[in-house]
This record gives structure tokens, C-alpha cells and sequence, in this order.
């Protein structure tokens, strides 16, 4: 059953959602530039183990994400949303009180399960929200939220770990979250229809965790590991196996855990491609550019942080222009203009010196995310 419009979008359940999106969002970035600054507290041997902080949350995230489907079918948002920040609140305690690297890490995989759920809530509320006319508005909004969120984090994170301790990280977010919990259980409100006869299958279930688990772990292990790693090319020969007869069986199934019948229309196959490109374009300066300037150039997490202050306020400043440009443009115009400003300014990034000044760096850097921001 379809849902119906709201005839008036519920603005105080938006908000609600907004803001415990925000949370999620800023605390997937906000290690970025606290990883060289944990590995010596926590002494930990080399990059590769103490990135998956941040690979590992984006791990956790993925494979959550087709079982997030089924969930805001079958559940109420409200009950969905409460369930999701108490489980990020509890995650953010762990990390914040984390004795090792093991429950840190194992904290981050929590919090992870908390916020899997929360951006594509938030998207399928504003669907139903908002007519066809005013999506792109909305979707620039959210936009703001999704992007600018994780793009200040390495900003405010540089900052903490200069004058403060890298736990402080956990220790702001956790009042955060706990305050979007109690907003959530005395404001949210149901505005979608539910299916309560939808079904979980559970073999559905196995095969997208078998199969983005294994690809996305694969080929996270192989920048340390190797392409040629006995590990890394099982776990992704299982992922890759496992995600073709996850494939087979949605498109076979009546109610499928996951409707890929969707990518039979051109546009959206095209609008996923390129979300995909830009999202993996985006975190991976995210993480590998306050890395660089840290470890190679030796600067300050403070100074690493400001570099990126100009993407992130470009991108805050932009995300709500471009959903009125959407509205007023189409997907064309943007699409083609930022994939090209972005592809150019990633290409000037992949060719940073040793002596590349630092201008060069925040100038490229601000220019790859203001062409991000378009797409």
C-alpha cells in the first residue's frame, strides 16, 4: 500500500529527525583527524588498524542498510528512530569509557547499528512528507545535513584533540544523543503507513550481510593486506557469490527483502551510480587528506582540521542551493557540472607534492567538495 502525502509535513518530526541524523552523521567523521592522535595513545602498530574506526563504522553501516528496508516497512518510525539513538547512545558510553582499542573499536561498531537506520528514515519520511515539486528543497535540506554534518567533524575534531583528549569526542556526542532520544520519545510521531504482515527473510538477510560484508571487507583489508591476500580475496569471492544469489532471489521474490526492481528504470540506476562515486569520493578525502597532512607534513590536528573548515562551510553554504537549483533545473545540469568540477579537483588532489603549499591543498580540497555539493 502506497502512502499518501501529508497534507501538512510534520515539521516537528522532521526536526526530530533531523537532528539525530546530524549526530549520526558528525560522528561518523569526527575520528578522521583524532586516528594518528589514538594510535599512539592507544599504541597501536600502524594506520591500517586504527582506520577501521572509520572503515568499520562505514562496514557495520552497509551491510545494515538492506535490512533497513524491511525495518521502516515494518515498524513504526517513531518506535524505529527511538530503537536506533538508545542503541547509538549506548555505543557512544562504550567508546567514550573504552579502556582499548578492542572496545573502542567495538563501541564504534555499535554506534554504527544505531545509525544505519537513520538516513534512510529520515529520506523515506521526507518522501512521504513532501509532493514531487518541492522534493528537491527538501533533499537539499537533508543534504545539508548529510554532508555539512561529517564535513565540520574533522574540523571540531582537530580542535578537541589539540587542546583536549580524543575521548572528549565520545563524551560530547553521548549528551547529544541522549537529549535526540528524549526529543524522540516526547515529539516523534508516526506519519508513515506501516505493512505489519511484511515478512523478514531470513535468507535474504544472510546473503546481503554475506555479500556486502565481504566485499566491503575485503576491500578495506586490501590497502593493508594486499590485493593478492588469501583473506582478502576469499572474503570478497564469497561477498561477490553471495550478493549475485542475493540478486537472483530479490528479483524472484514477491516481497523481497530489498526491491532491486527499481534499477530497471535507467534514472535511478544512473542516480545510484553516481551516489555511489560521489560518496566514495567524499569520505575517502574525508579520511585520507588530515592522514596526509599530519603524517607526511607533520602540522598540528588543530591546523589539519581548519584545512578542511572551507569545504565543509562551502558545502553547508550550497547543499539547500542546489535543491532549489534541482527544483528549478532538473538532475542534468547539476550532475554534469558537479561530476566535472569534482573529477577535475580530484585529479589536482591525487597530485599533491611534497612541496605542494598548503593554499594549494585547501584550495583544491574546497573546490572537490563545492563540486560534490552539486551532485
Amino acid at each position: 500500500m502506497k502512502p499518501e502525502f501529508q497534507k501538512k509535513p510534520p515539521y516537528l518530526m522532521l526536526a526530530v529527525l533531523f537532528a539525530g541524523a546530524f549526530i549520526a552523521f558528525l560522528n561518523n567523521s569526527l575520528l578522521n583527524v583524532a586516528l594518528p592522535s589514538i594510535m599512539v595513545d592507544l599504541e597501536i602498530a600502524d594506520y591500517s588498524t586504527v582506520q577501521w574506526l572509520a572503515t568499520g563504522f562505514m562496514l557495520v553501516t552497509g551491510v545494515l542498510v538492506p535490512a533497513s528496508a524491511y525495518l521502516i516497512t515494518r515498524f513504526s518510525n517513531r518506535s524505529l528512530f527511538i530503537t536506533s539513538m538508545a542503541i547509538f547512545a549506548v555505543g557512544t558510553a562504550i567508546a567514550a569509557f573504552s579502556p582499548n582499542f578492542g572496545i573502542l573499536l567495538a563501541g564504534r561498531m555499535i554506534q554504527a547499528v544505531g545509525a544505519s537506520t537513520m538516513g534512510p528514515l529520515l529520506m523515506n519520511v521526507m518522501l512521504v512528507s513532501f509532493p514531487r515539486e518541492k522534493r528537491g528543497t527538501a533533499m537539499g535540506i537533508f543534504g545539508l545535513v548529510m554532508i555539512s554534518a561529517p564535513a565540520i567533524g574533522p574540523t571540531l575534531s582537530g580542535y578537541i584533540v589539540e587542546y583536549y583528549d580524543w575521548r572528549v569526542l565520545f563524551e560530547m556526542i553521548l549528551p547529544l544523543a541522549i537529549i535526540g532520544l528524549g526529543l524522540a520519545i516526547w515529539k516523534a510521531e508516526n506519519v508513515m503507513v506501516q505493512n505489519k504482515e511484511q515478512s523478514l527473510d531470513y535468507l535474504s538477510l544472510v546473503l546481503s550481510t554475506l555479500g556486502f560484508g565481504g566485499v566491503l571487507y575485503g576491500v578495506s583489508s586490501a590497502s593493508s593486506d594486499g590485493w593478492d591476500n588469501p583473506i582478502v580475496l576469499t572474503t570478497m569471492i564469497v561477498g561477490f557469490v553471495a550478493l549475485i544469489a542475493f540478486v537472483i532471489r530479490q528479483l524472484n521474490m514477491e516481497k523481497p527483502l530489498l526491491d532491486l526492481r527499481a534499477y530497471k528504470y535507467p534514472m535511478f540506476a544512473l542516480a545510484s551510480i553516481i551516489a555511489i562515486v560521489n560518496a566514495v569520493a567524499m569520505f575517502s578525502g574525508m579520511i585520507l587528506t588530515p592522514a596526509y597532512v599530519q603524517s607526511v607534513r607533520g602540522i598540528s590536528p588543530l591546523d589539519s582540521g581548519l584545512m578542511l573548515l572551507p569545504g565543509a562551510i562551502i558545502m553547508g553554504i550550497m547543499s539547500p542551493i542546489t535543491g532549489k537549483l534541482f527544483d528549478k533545473f532538473g538532475p542534468k545540469l547539476l550532475s554534469i557540472t558537479g561530476l566535472t568540477i569534482t573529477a577535475i579537483s580530484t585529479y589536482m588532489l591525487a597530485n599533491v607534492q611534497l612541496d605542494s603549499t598548503y593554499t594549494y591543498i585547501v584550495t583544491t580540497y574546497t573546490l572537490r567538495m563545492f563540486g560534490m555539493s552539486m551532485v
